[in-house]
């Protein structure tokens, strides 16, 4: 009983970790869908920036202590990011290349 209680949490603890390609759906119109594009031609393009760097970028926009030109749009696009939702987002944008 005991193993089957402790499957079931694992498993429900997967299904609410957050998807880094579902999150970055909402990064796309502006970003591009492989991060190719320098958004609203104000931005750097984030295709290739290793997940660190992106996760930085997007702590610091959410405290607002990151960022030019896309500084107050972006504190919004990330203000319902956890912390685990901006690493799992860092993470698949690392993958683009």
């Amino acid at each position: 009983m005991k193993k089957i209680a402790l499957a079931l949490l694992v498993a429900s603890v997967g299904l609410m970790a957050a998807d880094g390609a579902a999150l970055f759906k909402k990064c796309q119109s502006c970003h591009g869908a492989k991060a190719e594009k320098k958004a609203l031609n104000k931005s750097q393009v984030i295709a290739g920036w290793d997940a660190a760097k992106t996760e930085a970028a997007l702590k610091g926009y959410k405290a607002g202590t990151y960022g030019g030109a896309m500084k107050g749009l972006m504190k919004g696009q990330v203000a319902s990011y956890d912390d685990a939702k901006i690493a799992a987002v860092a993470k698949y944008i690392s993958t683009l290349k």
